[in-house]
């Protein structure tokens, strides 16, 4: 792989610009020169010619919407592995078909967003324990033959299932479920050290609650599904994942949200709080559901499953949308930096 592919790029910051930058902004008329305005959280800041210190991120909706999709499948596949095991066909079903469903989406919106299908096949050629995006393609490697078989199981016709390939295929289609179930955790927040590898501010200093958060979401999302698609009988422990895996999401989002550090007021600002806050409602009424009127009414689970997916959705969109906020706006660069070079004492970072 190279640098120019489109989920590979990492926003970076030009040395020599970044430093004329640097040098350049300030809060008061006697920054002059020739400088450009940008409206910074906390105060006005000026940057070189107005434009931002780091590049924004150029991924497309594509990128959050492949976080959300990964994610939903590697939450439907744990939730089917168990109900293999304690013996609930219809939420079995639900999971594998659901969590490979997914899959198929999210290798869908990953390749159409590199622009190159050829390039999908580049990322196989390599083993880069360093980089988050190689792990994650050799993750995705290992779950998707064990998500696949484990589905195709499912789909088999009555015709089919009494001849031989057939009873092979059922009786191959537990251990397939299993192992894509112990692929399914790095495949849920691989993604979250992906993002906070790199140098976008909101992403990077989220770095220890992002993991939790997008593994939170895919519990919660696997949940959603469960109950959207099994009936009310075997929803249980759908019902269960759901309060779990709301409880990670929303801790975490909290969490987040009142760490000291300008960069992460990018969270709670513009179009990314809306749609954190609108996910945090969604997840919560879905959970709070979940636990009460789910356990008797098939549309109120269904409603329920609704409101939870709709909920991780929007939590990705969310973090997505406060990461590029935090790279067009000088002040989440310029502010932490001086203050990281106070903390050390340093000289100022304008001097």
């Amino acid at each position: 792989m190279t640098d120019d592919d489109p989920v590979l790029r990492e926003p970076r910051s030009d040395a020599g610009a970044a430093d004329v930058q640097a040098r350049t902004f300030g809060s008061g008329p006697e920054r002059g020169g020739r400088q450009g305005r940008t409206a910074g959280p906390d105060g006005e800041f000026r940057s070189y010619y107005g434009r931002p210190v780091l590049k924004p991120p150029v991924w497309e909706w594509k990128v959050p919407a492949y976080l959300f999709t990964g994610g939903l499948s590697a939450g439907a596949t744990l939730l089917s592995a168990g109900a293999d095991l304690t013996g609930l066909p219809a939420l079995r079903r639900a999971g594998r078909l659901g969590g490979f469903g997914a899959l198929l989406a999210s290798t869908y919106l990953l390749i159409a967003d590199l622009g190159r299908p050829e390039r999908f096949h580049h990322m196989l050629r390599v083993a880069k324990p360093s980089s988050p995006m190689s792990v994650g393609t050799w993750i995705l490697v290992g779950y998707g033959p064990g998500s696949a078989l484990a589905a195709a199981a499912e789909l088999l016709p009555a015709s089919v299932r009494g001849t031989l390939p057939g009873r092979l295929l059922q009786r191959a289609a537990r251990p397939a479920g299993l192992s894509a179930a112990l692929f399914a955790p790095g495949l849920a927040s691989y993604t979250a050290v992906l993002l906070s590898q790199t140098a976008v501010p909101a992403w990077h200093e989220a770095r220890r609650e992002l993991p939790f958060l997008f593994t939170g979401s895919a519990a919660a999302s696997g949940a959603g599904l469960g109950m959207l698609l099994a009936p009310v009988a075997e929803a249980e422990p759908a019902r269960r994942l759901a309060a779990v895996g709301a409880t990670a999401e929303l801790v975490a989002a909290r969490l987040i949200e009142r760490r000291p550090g300008l960069e992460l007021k990018a969270y709670t600002r513009g179009r990314a709080h809306r749609l954190r806050r609108a996910s945090e409602y969604l997840t919560l009424g879905g959970a709070l559901a979940a636990a009460t009127v789910a356990r008797r009414s098939r549309p109120a689970a269904a409603v329920a499953g609704l409101a939870l997916l709709a909920g991780s959705a929007l939590q990705r969109f969310g973090t997505f949308d406060a990461g590029v906020a935090s790279t067009k706006d000088p002040a989440y660069v310029v502010v932490p930096q001086r203050e990281r070079l106070r903390a050390r004492g340093g000289r100022h970072v304008t001097g």
